[in-house]
């Protein structure tokens, strides 16, 4: 079963309620991760997902909140290996259903990076 759940979160994106239901069943230790591009956009990050975790916070879920800048996809996979996640949680849009999309999206190259398991939810 899972232990550690790192959900990779778009600061466009609610939590995904299949993942956290799945956090729930499991009995899991949750770290939310938003990845930003830029640093200017981190503060804005860090506000939107301090809310996010205070609400699951008092929905009565162990969740941690971090916000880190860099590539989505490199990012993920390097914060999974370093807290040794058991699986991977990350929302898709649709963008790899074309060949152009492919190259860009990141649940693609999540999967292909990954060291644990990844769970992507449309």
């Amino acid at each position: 079963m899972f232990h550690k759940v790192l959900l990779a979160l778009d600061p466009h994106q609610e939590p995904l309620e299949p993942a956290l239901a799945l956090v729930t069943f499991c009995g899991a230790s949750l770290t939310l991760l938003a990845v930003v591009p830029t640093e200017p956009e981190a503060a804005a990050a860090e506000t939107w997902l301090g809310t996010v975790q205070t609400a699951l916070q008092e929905q009565g879920m162990a969740v941690a909140g971090l916000v880190r800048v860099g590539q989505p996809a490199f990012t993920i996979c390097d914060w999974a290996d370093e807290m040794n996640a058991d699986l991977i949680i990350v929302g898709c849009r649709g963008t790899g259903l074309t060949e152009e999309g492919m190259a860009e999206s990141v649940s693609i190259r999540v999967i292909n990076l990954a060291p644990c398991p990844v769970l992507v939810i449309p």
